[in-house]
């Protein structure tokens, strides 16, 4: 969007537009989150064979699946990406290819969301095609680039609208969670640092309800204070052999991270400025829900769909406030 060299005013009026706008654009994955959520629910129902490593493949798979897996996840992305271009992109003028640079919004908090939604997508992806009887590493580089392949096709189609442009920033984080997932498949066959989410309802969705959600479901997926993101890594998979039987299976240690005080993409509205936005730094304890042994098929399957959540535990907090820079919680989600 073209800078306006005018009054203060109308320079505000435009700069707090044009965040409002953001605010929009960055829940564009809000639908296809709940397509991926929905399929991790659904493959992990009717599968209901996992192990404590991964996905159990049989040796003789049905010739169905793989056709099946490849219109069901092709018709969602492609359904998803046609509704964006023209119940979106539509409402806004067509431009040269241009790039903008928005890593100074929301305190990092939507390239954290961009990893996260790279990472998921290629986990779910890589389990459907193994369990479609794919080879383990075709499956891995195949289902672990598609969450890439789908965010990459949104950046360019901001790159050709108008109102915003390629973000470099949001191409290296959707790069950082393929690469996560991609790179502990190859190497251990096993997630030993997994991506997790944690939601926590703000005081500030009631202050912008049309900004950061209107109720609960819109506010998880649009209100930035209130998601906290974690990399939580299992610690008996790195332990040796001979200490592993000692050491609880299923215990993680996660850091995390999160932001608050945020009313706006880049800054608070005038009417919010006094509200001090800060960074928040975590460390607590987690559970590898996929490490909890039972001989129930319903329950491994109700642990495997639940692990993308971080268990609510004990957690120390850093913030970038001068006067609260440690805080504990005993109980923190």
């Amino acid at each position: 969007m073209p800078s306006l060299k005018t009054n203060f005013y109308a320079v505000s009026q435009v700069k707090f537009a044009k965040l409002n706008l953001k605010i929009c654009i960055n829940r564009r994955i809000s639908p296809f989150l709940v397509v991926l959520l929905l399929l991790v629910i659904s493959f992990h129902t009717a599968v209901g064979q996992h192990d404590s490593i991964g996905i159990h493949v049989p040796v003789k798979v049905p010739r169905w699946r793989l056709p099946f897996v490849l219109s069901t996840t092709g018709s969602a992305f492609a359904g998803s990406l046609v509704g964006l271009n023209y119940l979106w992109y539509a409402e806004y003028p067509r431009s040269s290819f241009h790039f903008f640079n928005d890593n100074n919004e929301w305190m990092g908090m939507d390239k954290v969301g961009h990893a996260y939604t790279a990472y998921m997508t290629g986990s779910v992806c890589t389990d459907l095609l193994r369990w479609a009887g794919v080879k383990r590493k075709a499956a891995i580089w195949t289902g672990g680039t598609t969450g890439l392949m789908y965010l990459t096709t949104i950046e360019l189609f901001d790159g050709f609208s108008e109102g915003w442009g390629f973000s470099w920033g949001d191409m290296i984080a959707n790069v950082s969670g393929s690469a996560l997932y991609i790179t502990q498949q190859l190497l251990w066959d096993e997630q030993r640092f997994q991506f997790k989410f944690s939601y926590w309802p703000s005081s500030y969705a009631k202050q912008r309800p049309n900004a950061l959600g209107k109720n609960v479901v819109e506010s998880i997926l649009k209100d930035y204070n209130a998601q906290t993101y974690w990399l939580s890594c299992n610690i008996w998979s790195f332990l040796p052999h001979r200490n592993q039987r000692k050491f609880p299976k299923w215990l993680n240690i996660a850091v995390g991270y999160g932001a608050n005080g945020m009313l706006g993409g880049s800054e608070n509205p005038p009417n919010f400025a006094h509200v001090q936005r800060y960074h928040q730094f975590y460390l607590s304890l987690d559970v590898d829900l996929t490490k909890i042994e039972t001989r129930s098929k319903a329950v491994r399957t109700l642990l495997k769909t639940l692990n993308f959540i971080k268990f609510p535990s004990p957690t120390i907090e850093f913030t970038t406030l001068p006067n609260e820079p440690v805080r504990f919680h005993w109980l923190m989600f």
